[in-house]
């Protein structure tokens, strides 16, 4: 999910793009045409995802895709390339990065242990990693899945950047990325706040991987993938297998620099900085079918739901109105309450949400990650829209007419306050 920006994610994710930028040639992308397979009804601010999509590529995307199911039929929306280097055009069935909708798949693992009484939610982190966390015995695992155990992030870490920036290709062990969390002191005592960190999903995949002897792209494919039917999902390990025809590339581009050029960043070891936190590649049908499962407890019991609809409330600085549960947001839109996720990698901003049933869903991508040094206007204008966006598209879930808030920001006829970075792979 979108969210507004504070000084420490916007350093985050600028540094993440500026990775990007630092290797790889830039190249100018065409113009765009748009396609809805199915025409959403009209609302009383005459919004519809055709308009959505025209916005979302003005504010300098090079493609934007959109998958809503209202419970009664299905409707894709595709605008823009899918690869702007061969002039390929979305279809809407892309694979792309879906960064921190990782966090969710890494949460339903855990919960799977849970329900096989090999995990205890409310056991100390040191009783499966001994001596690894500092203050381990004081931080649960559920305080790791909900975000309140204090580690700081790793990528909030400028540091961690400039090292990737040297080498890019670079595969991080996770006790690589843990020695960057842990030279930063806890942003607060266990279980007193609330703070995003993938530190925490890094601990959470090295849980399950040594409690079942297996790495997590294999128990994304067992555990997951297979049983719900999810042909096109899988870890990236370290790197997207896959980049042709059917794959959607990622781009980075700094607003602030005209005129705009964008920077190919799909080969990058997703794996190998992102982890459990966000490595996963997937698709819109198979992320809706997936959230679909989660909220309807087809991957592990009702109690474990239960356990992950529970939720702390997320600070007001944050951006998103809402709880965050165990790797799963409590969304309070300006429609109604939904449930899922999002994640930003270097090149991808990507959103997936469903009804408190999982009989509705609404999943979208747009391949694009800005990098500007400083909050410009371009870049504003572009998180902005990306808000937008997401709300049009969980009102057209849900059936219900667009806010004329949300018509106004998505169309900039509304002063509003600078969006949050999004979210990223991060979130």
């Amino acid at each position: 999910m979108t969210t507004k920006a504070d000084a420490k994610d916007k350093t985050r994710s600028l540094g993440m793009a500026a990775v990007a930028l630092a290797t790889a040639a830039a190249v100018a992308v065409p113009g765009a045409a748009y396609a809805t397979t199915t025409p959403h009804h009209a609302t009383p601010h005459d919004v519809t995802m055709r308009e959505v999509a025209r916005h979302v590529m003005q504010s300098g995307a090079p493609g934007y895709i959109a998958r809503i199911d209202n419970g009664h039929r299905v409707s894709t929306t595709v605008a823009g390339y899918a690869d702007t280097a061969t002039g390929r055009r979305y279809t809407g069935r892309e694979q792309f990065e879906i960064g921190s909708n990782t966090k969710t798949m890494t949460a339903v693992l855990v919960l799977q242990l849970v329900d096989a009484g090999r995990i205890r939610l409310d056991a100390p982190v040191s009783a499966y990693l001994s001596g690894v966390v500092p203050n381990g015995r004081a931080i649960t695992v559920r305080m790791l899945l909900n975000h309140t155990s204090g580690l700081f992030s790793y990528t909030s870490d400028p540091d961690f950047f400039t090292a990737m920036e040297k080498d890019p290709q670079h595969v991080h062990t996770n006790q690589e990325l843990l020695d960057v969390a842990f030279r930063h002191d806890p942003d607060f005592a266990p279980g007193q706040g609330w703070n995003y960190s993938n530190t925490n999903y890094i601990l959470a995949g090295m849980i399950l991987e040594k409690l079942t002897g297996k790495g997590m792209a294999t128990l994304v494919r067992e555990r997951i993938a297979r049983p719900l039917g999810l042909s096109r999902t899988y870890y990236a390990d370290p790197r997207a297998t896959n980049t042709g025809p059917g794959y959607a590339h990622g781009y980075a581009t700094n607003f602030g620099q005209q005129p705009l050029t964008y920077t190919d960043v799909s080969d990058r070891p997703l794996g190998g900085w992102a982890g459990a936190a966000g490595a996963v590649i997937s698709t819109q049908s198979d992320l809706s079918r997936f959230f679909s499962a989660v909220l309807s407890a087809k991957l592990f019991s009702r109690q474990q739901l239960t356990e992950m609809r529970t939720t702390v409330e997320v600070p007001a600085e944050f951006g998103i109105k809402g709880g965050y549960g165990l790797g799963l947001f409590r969304k309070d839109s300006p429609c109604g309450t939904v449930w899922g996720h999002g994640g930003d990698t270097l090149g991808h901003h990507s959103t997936a949400l469903t009804t408190g049933d999982g009989r509705r869903t609404a999943v979208s991508d747009t391949n694009l990650e800005p990098s500007d040094t400083e909050l410009s206007a371009g870049a504003n204008r572009y998180y902005q829209v990306a808000v937008a966006a997401e709300d049009v598209t969980v009102c057209e879930m849900l059936g219900k007419p667009v806010p004329a808030a949300v018509t106004e920001a998505l169309r900039g006829t509304a002063a509003t306050a600078p969006a949050k970075n999004l979210s990223s792979a991060s979130s």
